[in-house]
């Protein structure tokens, strides 16, 4: 497969060729993405309703916090995604999978694994029935695991945070908790709903990755997921592959899935922070080709910046702000756009506008900020 043929398949499966993705409902919109990366909620929101037809952000919110369709908890690398609430056990199961690292933090810092259990397990046992804030949470951490679980040893945002806080993502991993809706301003933390009973997902996962982003290989899943080669390498011989030749190297697919559309991807996009498309594309080297990788990656990370996407390729980057209900968006190409692409990139303005509720106005020019402002 050329990189073009795997581009315009990618963009297809995506929902991103002007076809709504996962049935046009926000559930399987996430299942085909893989899950929506949600450390910043409202790049979540555009991720998802990008996929739909004529959604907005309200739809994305009802479908998390109203028919809880959605939830949202810690998925790949640990970071905070929107998930299928259908799949969650499969997740859960993939990712309590992945063996621990090494732990980066130093020796007076690092629970041992005694201390990590009975920190998950209070996690689990404080959320049961409650919905919690941080501090409500760690006082009950800390009065079931014991005060050294509440030592001030963490650096965090010019702070310091609790010792048990490392375990975190591990314990959503664990499926101890999901996030709960926003009190005020404040985050909230609960247990998930339904009767959570996880399963071995990891072929599962396979399976859908290699759907949405495949051709690839374990090191790529691995990456994407956060977890060893090893770890890879034995989740993808749970599943039945075909060996292909992505631009001449060879990359995987599931078996018998070797379809591309016959034209070549088309289309001007704008994809918010973190979007799934290019975390989880790769090889990035081909995505973000020549000046792309220079403007667009931070230090080899995708998703820092929001991305300008010229034909399934990163053509430049952009940012919004917001005050009141207008919306100023500035978009910084790499190279000229022709005529048929600006009229696109004007309506792919108004529809990020459409999905935030507001009125947008667009400026073609350089973007001032920096990563993730």
């Amino acid at each position: 497969m050329t990189w073009s043929q795997v581009s315009a398949r990618r963009l297809a499966r995506a929902g991103l060729d002007g076809t709504a993705a996962g049935g046009g409902r926000p559930a399987g919109v996430v299942a085909a993405m893989c899950g929506a990366h949600a450390q910043v909620m409202s790049a979540a929101e555009v991720s998802v309703a990008l996929r739909m037809d004529d959604a907005t952000r309200a739809d994305v919110r009802e479908a998390l916090w109203g028919a809880r369709s959605l939830v949202k908890t810690h998925g790949p690398r640990g970071t905070v995604h929107l998930l299928p609430t259908r799949d969650l056990p499969l997740w859960v199961g993939a990712m309590s999978s992945i063996p621990a690292g090494t732990n980066a933090f130093s020796e007076g810092v690092r629970m041992t694994a005694e201390q990590t259990e009975r920190v998950v397990a209070a996690i689990r046992e404080a959320v049961a029935g409650r919905t919690l804030t941080i501090d409500e949470l760690s006082e009950a951490v800390i009065e079931v695991a014991g005060p050294w679980a509440g030592d001030l040893v963490m650096p965090a945002f010019q702070t310091m945070w609790p010792r048990w806080r490392q375990a975190m993502a591990l314990a959503a991993h664990r499926g101890a908790f999901v996030f709960g809706p926003v009190r005020g301003r404040k985050v909230t933390y609960t247990a998930p709903p339904g009767e959570l009973r996880p399963v071995d997902g990891r072929a599962e996962l396979v399976r859908a990755y290699l759907t949405a982003y495949g051709p690839a290989t374990p090191e790529h899943f691995a990456q994407w997921a956060g977890g060893p080669k090893r770890w890879a390498v034995a989740a993808f011989e749970l599943v039945e592959l075909e060996e292909v030749r992505l631009d001449g190297r060879p990359a995987w697919v599931l078996a018998g899935d070797t379809g591309v559309p016959d034209e070549p991807p088309r289309g001007v996009r704008l994809l918010p922070y973190f979007d799934a498309y290019v975390v989880a594309g790769r090889p990035r080297e081909l995505l973000y080709e020549g000046a792309a990788a220079r403007r667009a990656l931070a230090g080899g990370q995708a998703g820092n910046y929001p991305v300008l996407l010229v034909d399934g390729q990163v053509a430049g980057v952009w940012h919004q702000r917001r005050s009141g209900k207008r919306i100023d968006v500035t978009v910084e190409p790499l190279a000229e756009l022709s005529a048929a692409a600006l009229r696109e990139l004007d309506e792919q303005v108004a529809r990020i506008g459409g999905i935030l509720e507001g009125t947008p106005r667009l400026t073609v020019g350089p973007v001032g900020v920096g990563a993730h402002a």
